[in-house]
């Protein structure tokens, strides 16, 4: 009787074991897709930001580039990089691009098409 009980213990873990890893599994593939999803939304409103009430340019002169930065902003005074965020960190490349325009390395040029 003891063995029947031990050996129906065993298997009754090895299904919860079972159990847990499908479960890990969907945990992890839920989480990717949230952050995905995120990340997706995060895209589609960064084309409509210039236009809401809050955004102090005139969003008829923004320019969506997307990566690696959000857009150019063109205004008579000056013209703006921009990039829209949500509580997040600017990326290593967004980090290089903000360093070259505070160190005066932004340059305009014309290139001859012939």
């Amino acid at each position: 009787m003891e063995l029947i009980i031990l050996f129906a213990l065993v298997v009754l873990i090895v299904a919860l074991a079972g159990w847990v890893r499908h479960l890990r599994r969907q945990v992890s593939r839920l989480a990717f897709d949230k952050l995905s999803q995120a990340a997706r939304h995060g895209r589609m409103a960064e084309q409509f930001l210039p236009f809401a009430a809050s955004y102090p340019y005139d969003p008829q002169e923004f320019r969506f580039l997307g990566s690696p930065i959000d857009g150019v902003q063109f205004s008579p005074e000056k013209i703006v990089l921009v990039e829209f965020k949500a509580g997040g960190r600017l990326s290593v490349r967004q980090r290089e691009i903000k360093r070259l325009v505070e160190a005066g390395k932004v340059t305009f040029e014309e290139i001859a098409v012939r």
